[in-house]
């Protein structure tokens, strides 16, 4: 029998549709402590192009699983299922509410539902995917993996480097496709759960935002901050943390492949197809656990978004 998990709240939602904001708001009426569901953030040293929260949001409110890897490192699914569990056990036994925020969801898929153990990484392997890659490109291996597992493939960029590679090295190390290693059933019962899905309206609203977004993060030294990783030894392009969307794209700005804007337009093309991805997780039916209460809101609608914030703070009578 699964057991039950103590009480929480968690905000999901594409990039730039206001998950943050609406914690902060939430963390007013709620003693919260916010568990952030981002595989970007968890870099030290990636603060602009990531948009973590500010300095003061975070003096206000306790932020966990920011800033915990190296961006040479890599932080995996599995890894932040068992820290986000332990978090939250941790959380409510010092009588507080863990509030899981944020867009990466295969975090949220492994928090949810499980996962299975994987096989471990092979150097030598991955060694002879990376030589593929160099002579046919990323995007003839990801056509590659559609042929082989077309689930996995649809959650995957053609040029998101890091994930091809892994998921064409569990094919070949488990001899079966990644999606079908995956826990089936949940672990954990989330009764007493309430989970809020950010479903924007408004499509080209959302493109603009991330336009924006990214204009403001260039204004505030994006572009050095690329600069300044790639300048640190043993950090390359072909470093975990800057495969990342946003970072590989201005890296290649600053190894001289393009004009800036050029990256800037790669990079925005690059986050709207991330938040489409994002949208197809959240319409899908294997990612949300079973008994916890769902709300889906529309963040560019303003009556929906505040009542959102009121079922949300009630979520705290479920706990």
């Amino acid at each position: 029998m699964s057991d039950q998990l103590p009480a929480g709240l968690a905000i999901l939602g594409p990039t730039a549709s206001g998950k943050s904001a609406l914690a902060m708001e939430l963390a007013r009426q709620l003693p919260v402590e916010i568990i952030s569901v981002d595989s970007a953030q968890v870099y030290r040293g990636l603060d602009i192009g990531t948009a973590k929260p500010p300095a003061g949001d975070r003096r206000a409110v306790v932020h966990h699983l920011i800033d915990i890897r190296e961006p040479g490192q890599v932080y995996s699914a599995g890894e932040f299922r068992d820290d986000a569990l332990r978090l939250v056990q941790e959380i409510a036994a010092r009588g507080r509410i863990p509030l899981l925020v944020g867009g990466t969801m295969l975090y949220f898929r492994a928090f949810f539902r499980g996962i299975a153990e994987l096989p471990t990484a092979d150097p030598g392997l991955r060694a002879e995917i990376d030589r593929r890659a160099a002579r046919e490109g990323w995007p003839a291996l990801h056509a590659e993996l559609a042929a082989r597992d077309p689930a996995a493939a649809a959650r995957i960029h053609p040029h998101d480097a890091q994930r091809i590679q892994r998921a064409l090295e569990v094919l070949a190390l488990a001899g079966r496709p990644l999606t079908s290693l995956w826990v089936q059933e949940d672990s954990y019962r989330f009764d007493e759960w309430t989970v809020c899905i950010m479903e924007p309206s408004d499509r080209r609203r959302l493109h603009e935002l991330i336009g924006q977004r990214l204009e403001q993060m260039v204004a505030a030294g994006f572009v050095d901050e690329v600069r300044g990783l790639l300048a640190r030894p043993g950090l390359t392009e072909r470093s975990p943390a800057l495969r990342l969307v946003g970072y590989r794209q201005i890296a290649g700005y600053v190894a001289g492949r393009d004009s800036l804007q050029g990256a800037l337009e790669k990079a925005r093309a690059a986050t709207r197809q991330l938040a489409k991805r994002q949208l197809t997780w959240l319409r899908g039916r294997n990612l949300l656990p079973s008994g916890a209460k769902v709300i889906r809101t529309d963040p560019f609608d303003e009556t929906s978004r505040l009542r959102t914030l009121r079922a949300l703070g009630q979520g705290k009578a479920r706990a």
